[in-house]
């Protein structure tokens, strides 16, 4: 395929006329963080151009709440393979037509699909009505105007820069700095307390399988109290049971007299306010989950347990400021699944057993407090 390269993929001839772009990218936080240096490669490229994201309601609760560089975030319905519909939940073929009527009425110059292989997105992407359409694409996907083979184990960003590059998109960076609101830092403020290193742990996930053991948490959790830092643990109301355990566990390693330096918000912060609590942490302590993504892009160091083939698709690109601890296993634990084929190469085992159990405590805090003492020098 002709064209200039980027470093990353070719940068192709841009598109004439573009004004109005949509950008199809559903999933989670991370799933949002990983568009975002595309989509400002788009702006760049496109100057001038609105840019509207079709994305999940966590998408659009934040984008309302830091400051990002969309225009517009219109949330999906539900959809097989864009949108999937929970248990109590289905697809409106009424609300589908509803949906595409509107973006039609758009008339979207540019309709970029980031949101993987495209055997559920090329099609979907097609019914915006767009001139242009590019994206990846399996060999049985739709095809688009301009497309890349689909690769899964490719890092995510990455693979968001080279799409857009077949629009003539050149990247502009690999991380885009987003900021917490003014309002949501004033919520926020007393709560860390002042002049005390603060440790946030996220210790959720969505596949339970990338989730680091509770104890594990816990164990960290004291070691960072003992070391004179304060130490929140974060998350939705999901994530409140194994916050409400890791603070219980640290509590009882750490001692009555230091019980108060350890706290859970799980449930308890909009997206606004986790954003805010995010950017004034000395370091982030997570599994490969949406608020470990959200603190990097947030510019706050971060501690990541890793799966290895989530590394890949996933792990920061720097160690100066993110560090990555990463378990190699690569079977499952309890029926000896090959858990390294993963997307549509062969079906997910049932078992949720953390694959990441291996990664020791101590290793992880010796990041921490290293990266706590670096971070707390330049805050003080």
């Amino acid at each position: 395929m002709p064209g200039e390269s980027s470093g990353v993929g070719p940068v192709l001839k841009k598109f004439d006329g573009v004004s109005r772009i949509a950008v199809l990218r559903g999933g989670g936080l991370g799933d949002l963080m990983f568009a975002l240096p595309a989509v400002a490669a788009l702006k760049s490229a496109y100057p001038g151009a609105t840019v509207t994201l079709l994305g999940t309601p966590l998408h659009a609760a934040l984008a309302g709440e830091v400051e990002t560089p969309l225009d517009e975030v219109r949330v999906l319905p539900f959809a097989e393979g864009v949108r999937p519909p929970g248990p109590d939940e289905a697809e409106d073929p009424a609300e589908l037509d509803r949906f595409f009527a509107d973006m039609q009425s758009r008339q979207f110059d540019l309709a970029v699909q980031l949101h993987g292989g495209g055997r559920f997105s090329n099609p979907f992407l097609h019914r915006l009505g767009a001139r242009h359409t590019i994206g990846a694409r399996t060999p049985d996907a739709a095809p688009l105007d301009r497309s890349l083979p689909y690769v899964y184990y490719q890092h995510e960003v990455l693979r968001a820069l080279e799409i857009v590059g077949l629009a003539g998109a050149a990247p502009v960076g690999v991380e885009c700095r987003l900021r917490p609101l003014p309002r949501f830092v004033d919520d926020v403020q007393g709560i860390p307390g002042s002049g005390v290193p603060v440790v946030t742990i996220h210790p959720g996930a969505t596949d339970p399988r990338r989730r680091w053991p509770v104890e594990c948490f816990g164990e960290l959790a004291a070691k960072a109290v003992d070391d004179g830092c304060r130490v929140l643990v974060v998350g939705g109301a999901e994530d409140a049971p194994s916050a409400t355990s890791v603070v219980e566990l640290a509590r009882q390693q750490a001692g009555p007299e230091r019980s108060s330096m350890v706290g859970s918000l799980a449930g308890q912060l909009s997206l606004g306010q986790l954003a805010a609590l995010l950017a004034g942490s000395s370091v982030v302590v997570a599994n490969d989950s949406g608020p470990r993504h959200l603190a990097q892009f947030l510019g706050t160091p971060t501690v990541g347990i890793y799966w290895a083939g989530n590394v890949i698709n996933a792990g920061p690109l720097g160690r100066m400021r993110h560090r990555i601890h990463i378990s190699w296993q690569t079977r499952c634990g309890v029926c000896g699944a090959d858990v390294s084929q993963v997307g549509w190469t062969a079906p997910r085992c049932p078992h949720d057993e953390t694959l990441v159990g291996s990664v020791a405590v101590k290793d992880v805090y010796a990041d921490v407090a290293e990266l706590v003492a670096s971070t707390h020098a330049h805050q003080t």
